[in-house]
């Protein structure tokens, strides 16, 4: 297996562990999950959660080290936007009986912080 493939799959299973783990701490938060994993046309929203009167579109960032900044500096203006628009798709169909948000969820080096309205349409 090359370097690079073992890499990414070392990658990716960082990042499902971190959607399991965030998911966890949603729920013992008093989140109910609606969707993880929610594709559309416009990318892929790690979580849907539901609180209350509100709906946050949840973007799950997992590090290990800070070599690259931290997590949550790596959800930029088009992952943003993506996320907006998929916010968008799952209402298309649906009339919103809620406060929409969006937030990020990083983990870095084990520990998590939930970061509500990281970002909001037009900002």
């Amino acid at each position: 297996m090359a370097v690079n493939e073992s890499r990414d799959k070392a990658k990716k299973k960082l990042g499902r562990e971190g959607e399991a783990k965030a998911r966890a701490y949603l729920k013992k938060q008093g989140y109910k999950i609606v969707e993880h994993n929610y594709k559309n046309p416009f990318g892929e929203v790690d979580i849907i959660a539901r609180k209350g009167g509100v709906i946050a579109f949840i973007e799950v960032k997992t590090r290990l080290s800070d070599e690259y900044g931290l997590p949550s500096e790596a959800v930029n203006y088009y992952k943003k936007r993506r996320y907006i628009q998929g916010a968008k798709y799952y209402f298309a169909n649906r009339e919103p009986d809620c406060t929409v948000r969006f937030d990020v969820i990083e983990i870095f080096r084990g520990e998590i912080n939930h970061i509500e309205n990281a970002f909001y349409e037009g900002g």
